[in-house]
């Protein structure tokens, strides 16, 4: 079997390449990373995948249709997950995450259909449903999305489900809540906080800190993105979530905890344009049809995750400000 990762340079790509390859589900197929290497996207994200004779990298545009044509070639599967996703960028810039995301997942898709690719994994996020003051969101829920970011990723949900049920393509879309993890670009909350307080900076708190989010280990999105890959039914969509809800208060608690820190490094600043309230997918369709359920406990992995930004300041300190 051959099988294409998208975006597999950046954080929740680079992780999913390194389970796919470890994975015995998956032993002896071959990988072909595909990645822009755009400013999130990191060659020095896959050392240790590349470090397999079975893995290949093409650097290259989704939005290139010469680039996708030759990447799909004798491709069997395609595990998407190149993607514009920081919605701050997307309220200065929001250009490039309608190319990117819609056009270029499209183009993928085109590139795809053409190659007979059995199999379509598109990799997408909760944002794409709004906000919920309570309850979850199932799959079947209306998309009502709030920024730029997110009207581009709920665009290419639907370009990648119009695939399945025009073509005939096997699509499944995966709709995950907040990630965190090592290798995180650190303009994401998590680093971005750790690193500032790491250099004596305060960390911006949005608003009254009252957002809430569900957190999803790295690892745990990606054991649900490969259970969608093994055994996802066509057409369907599949909710990954990480089962531990906190606001942005709460979380700025702990990670200050864990840096020795207190509410004195917190430096409120105006809260982002749109700003959703709060997030919460219901996950027990992938549950009960797959089998998922997330493994990593949330305060070991944040824990965790903080150490590893201690331990590695010579990955991060130079994307500061990029």
């Amino acid at each position: 079997m051959r099988i294409v990762v998208t975006g597999a340079a950046g954080f929740i790509g680079s992780r999913f390449a390194e389970m796919l390859v470890e994975s015995a589900q998956h032993d002896g197929d071959e990988v072909l990373i595909l990645d822009a290497l755009t400013y999130s996207g990191r060659r020095e994200n896959l050392t240790k995948v590349l470090e397999s004779s079975r893995v290949s990298f093409l650097e290259g545009s989704i939005t290139d249709p010469a680039v996708t044509d030759r990447a799909l070639e004798g491709a069997d599967a395609v595990v998407h997950l190149a993607a514009e996703s920081h919605v701050d960028r997307s309220i200065t810039g929001a250009r490039v995450f309608f190319e990117t995301n819609v056009v270029g997942t499209q183009n993928l898709l085109e590139s795809a259909r053409r190659a007979g690719v059995s199999r379509f994994v598109h990799v997408s996020t909760d944002e794409v449903y709004g906000t919920i003051p309570e309850g979850s969101w199932r799959e079947d829920h209306i998309l009502e999305p709030n920024s730029p970011y997110s009207s581009s990723k709920a665009g290419s949900d639907l370009v990648a489900l119009a695939y399945h049920r025009t073509f005939g393509m096997h699509v499944n879309v995966t709709r995950c809540s907040n990630n965190y993890g090592p290798r995180q670009f650190p303009e994401k909350v998590i680093p971005l906080f750790v690193s500032n307080l790491i250099d004596g900076h305060k960390v911006p708190l949005y608003g009254d800190g009252g957002n809430i989010r569900d957190w999803l280990h790295v690892d745990d999105h990606c054991r649900g993105i490969l259970a969608v890959l093994d055994g996802g039914g066509a057409g369907e969509i599949y909710n990954i979530g990480g089962g531990t809800e906190l606001t942005n208060r709460d979380l700025t608690t702990r990670i200050l905890e864990l840096m020795d820190s207190d509410e004195s490094s917190i430096e409120p600043v105006a809260d982002r344009l749109g700003h959703d309230r709060r997030y919460s997918v219901d996950w027990s369709k992938i549950h009960d049809e797959l089998g998922y359920s997330p493994q990593v406990d949330f305060a070991e992995g944040l824990a965790a995750t903080v150490q590893w930004y201690r331990d590695n300041e010579s990955w991060w300190r130079p994307l500061k400000g990029a």
